[in-house]
């Protein structure tokens, strides 16, 4: 692990390889088919009070209770990148430190509201699993994912534990967590970490990523700061009704279920990937995605999408090279699809190669 400040494209998502285009979506870590209809029900009935001004009241209760915790612990967000953004402009942090490979927004948030930032680079050779003595003691700000987008790596909450110390802010992206079976190494919830903001996502796992709404889970005072920094009724009256909705005992049960099916379409991806000699996959995944490294993964990438398939390409992410591909774990018969398509890929970027 290393220090780095290497420029990377920081606001480049997955989102880019789908554009204009029908493929199969590997590239987008949303659960797919989603949203389910009861949620899309209930998302359309908020629309009879959209003459009324959002009141995040409910919602906010709804998901305070969820994590056991106190209304003014909790704010709702549009997504987790607005509150990149709101921690970024909010906190008065003067060494900020961003643990990658991750989610490039709150590197770039950082950036943009004037933070110079300094990188804690995560290592192949390591299973991009964290030390915490990588991170400078000097840093008043960390912002580490967990599970890792895009190494899926799920760290031990007790290892992120011990980043705490007075003085420091600890941002835990926990975006994918609720894809994690019993949301296990979870620190949402926690009150004896000091320092510590968890920010989740309902995007991911319920198909709102059109939609945008997440949340922060923080101490009081760092809720307030943020609460100032956002604009008047940042989030709209149909999210507030989806997150109230996605945190009820039925919907996380629904979640949990989704979770495990999740595990088990991950066994059955990295089994299929195993069987490519050219392929090596971080075997430790726990998200809803796989990191992939494949020598020439630009071409193969290419040479998927000409398949049909999008696969999200790695060296946008600090940390990683050209030869990374970031794929989104699907059911059974998609990713079998898929394999095959991988399989020609590689045969005609290999045919490439040579004649050249």
């Amino acid at each position: 692990m290393h220090t780095d400040t290497e420029t990377h494209d920081l606001r480049h998502h997955g989102d880019a390889e789908v554009r204009d285009e029908k493929l199969t979506d590997l590239a987008v870590n949303v659960r797919a088919d989603t949203p389910p209809d009861w949620l899309r029900e209930r998302i359309a009935r908020s629309l009879t009070g959209l003459a009324a001004y959002p009141d995040g009241r409910a919602a906010r209760a709804a998901v305070a209770a969820r994590h056991g915790l106190p209304a003014d612990r909790v704010l709702l967000t549009a997504g987790a990148a607005e509150a990149f953004v709101l921690l970024a402009r909010a906190l008065p942090a003067r060494r900020p430190v961003v643990v990658h490979p991750q989610f490039t927004e709150p590197e770039a948030a950082l950036r943009d509201a004037g933070h110079e930032v300094r990188r804690v680079l995560l290592r192949e050779e390591d299973g991009f699993r964290l030390d915490p003595a990588a991170v400078p003691e000097d840093a008043d700000l960390v912002v580490v994912g967990n599970p890792t987008n895009p190494t899926s790596v799920l760290h031990p909450a007790s290892v992120l534990a011990r980043l705490a110390r007075p003085g420091r802010t600890l941002v835990v992206d926990e975006a994918f967590m609720d894809a994690v079976p019993g949301e296990r190494e979870a620190l949402a919830g926690r009150t004896d970490v000091p320092g510590l903001v968890v920010l989740r996502s309902l995007t991911k796992t319920w198909g709102l990523a059109g939609l945008r709404i997440g949340y922060v889970l923080a101490d009081r005072d760092t809720v307030a700061a943020l609460e100032r920094a956002q604009p008047l009724w940042p989030v709209s009256t149909p999210a507030l009704a989806a997150a109230e909705a996605c945190v009820s005992p039925a919907a996380l049960a629904e979640a949990e279920e989704a979770a495990h099916r999740i595990a088990a379409d991950r066994a059955h991806l990295l089994a299929g990937l195993a069987e490519f000699e050219e392929v090596r996959a971080v075997s430790a995944a726990q998200g809803p995605f796989v990191l992939v490294r494949i020598a020439g993964a630009a071409a193969v990438r290419d040479r998927l999408r000409s398949l049909g398939f999008a696969a999200r390409r790695g060296d946008t992410f600090p940390g990683l090279g050209p030869d990374w591909l970031r794929l989104a774990v699907r059911d059974r018969v998609t990713t079998n699809r898929f394999l095959q398509a991988l399989d020609q890929a590689l045969v005609m970027a290999g045919s490439a190669a040579k004649g050249h």
